[in-house]
């Protein structure tokens, strides 16, 4: 099994505002980079095992070396509104990466024979692979196992180097 340490934790909210002051206030963010109303498609990804067709606008900043991302979900059903809908905002999941798509494959192969149960996954613009693994027993809704590919880990490390 690959290396499985966290390089993400994310939260679901109606004000992304609001969630990133206080995750500035608490985590000492100094900047957050947003991506405004990013499209989930249906030829791309999956919700439920059915394609998924949704929009969320998503911001990313740093607290050391973990990323911390916030969602807020615009139109369609969504693994993001399921969460706001059954929890209200709050923690979501957290992110491990895969060192390329066949770790990825096999991490979620792993977690599936552990009794975790793939909610949503697919591939964003730029090739990131995903895949949101239910995982209640561990404490945090959502555990999101990722390919990170170059184009996207030079953005995000532009972004990580706006924290300096």
């Amino acid at each position: 099994m690959p290396d499985q340490t966290p390089v993400q934790i994310a939260w679901v909210t109606n004000d992304l505002d609001a969630t990133e002051a206080m995750l500035t206030a608490l985590l000492g963010a100094k900047s957050w980079v947003r991506m405004p109303a990013v499209h989930f498609g249906p030829d791309t990804c999956t919700y439920r095992g059915a394609p998924a067709d949704f929009v969320a606008d998503i911001s990313l900043s740093y607290a050391g070396d973990t990323q911390l991302e916030v969602i807020a979900p615009v139109s369609g059903d969504s693994i993001y509104t399921e969460f706001l809908d059954r929890s209200g905002p709050g923690l979501h999941h957290v992110c491990v990466e895969a060192a390329d798509a066949e770790d990825l494959s096999a991490a979620v192969t792993a977690a599936c024979a552990a009794g975790a149960s793939v909610v949503a996954d697919g591939t964003m613009a730029g090739g990131m692979r995903f895949a949101y693994v239910a995982a209640p027993g561990a404490g945090v809704p959502y555990l999101e196992l990722a390919y990170i590919p170059p184009q996207i880990r030079a953005f995000f490390d532009h972004v990580k180097q706006e924290q300096q």
